[in-house]
């Protein structure tokens, strides 16, 4: 099944040098691009790709609230992948708020960006590039005060699904879950499906910054 991919990015060259890139790989296609957020907002909604590549700073709409238009729109099951210039921009910790799947760093090989989109698309595994566990660590320090656990805002989580949620807030992949807990690993999967449904989140990266918010997982300094 071929993966649908939108590029919006203000710079011409990185739009072409990434759709020449992704084009050249097995099960993925770059359908359109889109040179602003405004252009990005269209053009999902007339391709109905499945990953958006989005860039951060871009003139008329920029690409936090281009993000919250596109994955806030009902019905919509568009993942988006950031795109951002410096490991810890601040301002990627807002674009996961808005509904960022995952991030990668604009100059990322072409094997890693591959993998990002065939990751952000499966919605199965926390986006994981070297820079993750750091900005997730620093996400965390500054968006959730030290709190008691939110127990409203876990829902009706059992206590299992708690301890995987944690986990996956950690920066665990479903086999190192697994392994942690001595489980299958589909057994993990099906807990991670649960915990979605259950807190109405879109994927595994809304999941682990749910589970900062909500005090569920405290900072920690890597």
């Amino acid at each position: 099944m071929t993966i649908r991919v939108l590029i919006a990015d203000d710079q011409v060259m990185v739009r072409q040098g990434f759709t020449v890139l992704l084009n050249a790989e097995s099960g993925i296609e770059v359908v359109g691009q889109a040179v602003d957020g405004v252009d990005a907002v269209e053009k999902v909604g007339q391709l109905s790709p499945d990953v958006v590549l989005m860039d951060i700073r871009m003139p008329r709409l920029g690409g936090i609230e281009a993000t919250r238009r596109v994955t806030q729109t009902p019905g919509s099951e568009v993942k988006v992948l950031v795109l951002t210039t410096f490991d810890l921009d601040e301002y990627v910790y807002e674009a996961l708020r808005s509904g960022a799947s995952g991030f990668l760093l604009k100059d990322a090989s072409a094997d890693e960006l591959a993998q990002a989109v065939r990751v952000v698309a499966a919605g199965d595994a926390l986006l994981a590039p070297s820079i993750t566990k750091r900005l997730i660590a620093e996400f965390s320090r500054v968006s959730a005060p030290l709190r008691p656990p939110s127990r409203e805002r876990l829902g009706d989580l059992t206590g299992r699904e708690t301890e995987v949620l944690s986990l996956v807030a950690q920066g665990l992949s479903n086999a190192e879950i697994a392994g942690r807990l001595v489980v299958a690993e589909q057994t993990v999967k099906t807990h991670v499906s649960r915990i979605l449904v259950k807190l109405g989140l879109r994927d595994r990266t809304q999941a682990a910054v749910h589970a900062y918010e909500t005090g569920l997982v405290r900072p920690t300094g890597l």
